[in-house]
């Protein structure tokens, strides 16, 4: 059989989405016992024990299917944001809402508008469609607006815009946003994906959902996968118009949302001392990786996530090889249009350190 002759035009050429390496992998590759991932941009403080807890108490009815609708978190979340819950779509993570997304909205050879540097995903699942992709340059690292404002015609359908960005860390304003909003033509969805908003310490930064109801053609998503802890469990909604949701909704597989992270995402939306603690941490931690590059003479892009893209050198891949030998996982980006950098997770106090000397170790290799 030939399968690639009765392959989805749009499946051919599309290349799966890489995630960062994980640590069994590098055990079984290196034998190392010793490592940490400071790759994917997970909470190094893991989740909360009321989320723990709350996992737990359902381990007890694994035999059941979850509740399909995911009553009780919607309804969390409603209150939690001040929505209703006809406004809310759950996913299996963020990723889930993203594709439901493109599959509603974009047939093939509509446009969707995305940014250089911005997060894989806009472009593989557009590409999964067949859809007509304008990736549009990148300002300072970041996304720019007013280009990608003039990139909207008549064939698009969907602008995916991330705020923060993955993988540069940049943000956009509330003036540029609402610019950008204001000047859309009708019949035009945009995707504000807001995976990292809990981390950022900008007064200036936009609250999505605040905005939905000045412009029904928005759409937010937001995860439990980073802030929260829950990366494992995978969990992530959006929020829009209920007429979105709806539409949403028709694709949505019933049971996408486990048991476990329904009754996690609940409990983790609680517990807002673990949010702000995770959120000094994380800063803390930034201030630690800076102070150590700027020790070490290189330059980064200044983030609002939990990570950082650290400038190393035409040689990043091997510098990043060289980490990975003494045992610290990081991501090289060159696919992100970054070849000279490494992005950055943010760590425990002493796994940033250890990444500064493995670091700092691998520089004086290539400079020998």
């Amino acid at each position: 059989m030939d399968v690639e002759s009765i392959t989805a035009m749009g499946v051919r050429h599309l290349q799966p989405y890489q995630p960062g390496k994980s640590v069994e992998e590098l055990e079984r590759e290196l034998g190392l016992s010793s490592i940490i991932k400071l790759a994917s941009n997970e909470n190094p403080w893991g989740a909360s024990p009321a989320t723990v807890a709350a996992v737990t108490r359902v381990l007890t009815g694994l035999e059941r299917y979850p509740d399909g609708s995911g009553h009780r978190l919607k309804n969390a979340l409603s209150h939690h944001l001040g929505v209703s819950s006809g406004q809310v779509t759950l996913g299996n993570g963020s990723n889930d809402v993203l594709e439901i997304l493109v599959r509603c909205f974009v047939e093939p050879g509509e446009g969707v508008v995305v940014s250089e540097h911005a997060f894989a995903v806009y472009t593989l699942a557009a590409q999964s469609v067949n859809a007509s992709i304008s990736t549009v340059p990148a300002c300072n690292y970041g996304h720019d607006l007013e280009a990608m404002a003039q990139a909207v015609d008549e064939t698009t359908k969907l602008i995916f815009i991330a705020n923060p960005n993955n993988p540069t860390g940049t943000c956009v304003g509330y003036e540029e946003l609402l610019g950008f909003l204001e000047r859309l033509p009708e019949n035009r969805i945009t995707v504000l994906d807001e995976a990292y908003f809990e981390y950022v310490d900008d007064h200036n930064y936009p609250n999505g959902v605040e905005l939905l109801e000045r412009f029904p053609g928005l759409v937010v998503t937001r995860t439990f996968s980073k802030v929260y802890g829950l990366a494992g469990i995978r969990v992530g909604y959006a929020i829009a118009s209920e007429a979105i949701t709806e539409t949403l909704n028709r694709v949505r597989q019933p049971f996408n949302v486990n048991s476990l992270a329904l009754a996690a995402a609940e409990a983790a939306l609680s517990d807002v001392q673990f949010v702000r603690v995770s959120r000094e941490e994380n800063i803390k931690g930034m201030s630690q990786l800076c102070r150590g590059f700027e020790a070490l003479e290189l330059g980064w892009i200044p983030s609002s996530g939990n990570f950082i893209c650290v400038k190393v050198g035409s040689n990043a891949n091997q510098i990043y090889l060289s980490m990975l030998g003494q045992g610290v996982i990081v991501r090289p980006v060159a696919n992100y249009g970054l070849p000279e950098h490494l992005r950055v997770t943010i760590g425990l106090p002493q796994e940033n350190q250890r990444l500064l000397e493995a670091l700092a170790m691998a520089l004086q290799k290539k400079r020998a």
